[in-house]
């Protein structure tokens, strides 16, 4: 089938023809998009202003339909968005009631949006809470960590959380039940000196329940490491009948690894080495085995020689 040709003035009649097309839907288009619509856009709530002496539980989603008057752009625009915007829902009438209407927080909600976007309503316009006695609890935070040294180094003492008790408010039983709470996971790799960090405290998943504060500081003493090597006497436990036991040899060699900042202050008093006379009573062992009864946290304990004692029981 042959090609349509076209002379130089048709073409040139044809192209103005497009031109003036396509110009004609542009203006049709930015004339229909900045008209006001009304669409419906999915919004996350989230509260503020708790009641202070009720513990409360939502009985709808946090997620409402927000019926939206704005541009025609506004409406494209919120259709193609992928994460609602969220909206703060204030809840002081709840000290007083167990509802809370939209149609009251209209006017706060609206500043919230940009200044073209009007809210017209909102469904459900009613939020209920389910209401027990709230009670307030302090329990300690237990830090969740990850951490590694560089080569001779280590931690030096105990790792401070600030602060150590966070305080629970919420429902009588559902407090009864927490012990204690953790903290996110704290990761510090190739530690050579002290680390203070601000960590979150694990998430809250318990909508009744509310929690202060929700960060801590943690810092984590770190010094270089040395050995060390003490000459200890050993200590006798579980001789109840009091017998007359004699050990040899009296002392043992213990070697362990100390913070080069705690070197001189690591004494005899820190440390307590034992045997258990259970084991000849009991097991009838005819040596005892050295163990460490009490020991510093900080300091890491590399060998005991000998392992193990000969004794003499003199009834």
């Amino acid at each position: 089938m042959p090609l349509i040709k076209l002379t130089k003035i048709e073409r040139k009649r044809f192209l103005v023809l497009i031109t003036c097309l396509l110009l004609a839907i542009g203006a049709w288009l930015f004339m229909a998009l900045n008209k006001k619509y009304v669409y419906t856009s999915k919004t996350v709530l989230f509260y503020r202003n708790f009641p202070q002496k009720r513990a409360f539980h939502p009985l709808q989603s946090d997620t409402v339909d927000l019926q939206v008057e704005g541009t025609g752009w506004q409406l494209l625009f919120a259709r193609l968005r992928v994460k609602p915007q969220s909206i703060a829902i204030n809840l002081e009438k709840l000290n007083t009631r167990n509802y809370i209407l939209f149609t009251e927080q209209l006017n706060q909600v609206n500043t919230q949006l940009e200044t073209s976007q009007n809210i017209i309503s909102v469904r459900p316009d009613t939020l209920y809470f389910d209401f027990t006695q709230r009670t307030v609890k302090k329990v300690p935070l237990k830090l969740i960590s990850s951490l590694t040294f560089r080569k001779q180094y280590g931690r030096s003492g105990n790792v401070e959380i600030i602060p150590e008790y966070i305080t629970l408010s919420g429902p009588e039983d559902k407090l009864r039940s927490i012990k204690e709470w953790p903290t996110d996971t704290l990761v510090l790799n190739h530690l050579q000196n002290t680390s203070v960090s601000r960590i979150g405290v694990a998430r809250n998943r318990m909508k009744n329940v509310s929690i202060f504060p929700t960060s801590a500081e943690v810092k984590v003493p770190v010094d270089e490491f040395t050995e060390k090597t003490m000459d200890l006497p050993v200590k006798i436990f579980n001789n109840n009948e009091y017998y007359d036991a004699k050990l040899y040899p009296k002392k043992v060699r213990i070697t362990f690894l100390v913070a080069l900042s705690k070197y001189q202050q690591i004494n005899e008093t820190y440390i307590d080495v034992v045997v258990d006379l259970n084991e000849w009573k009991v097991n009838n062992h005819n040596r005892l085995r050295v163990n460490i009864a009490r020991f510093p946290d900080f300091c890491k304990l590399i060998s005991i020689v000998p392992s193990k004692v000969d004794f003499i029981i003199e009834k």
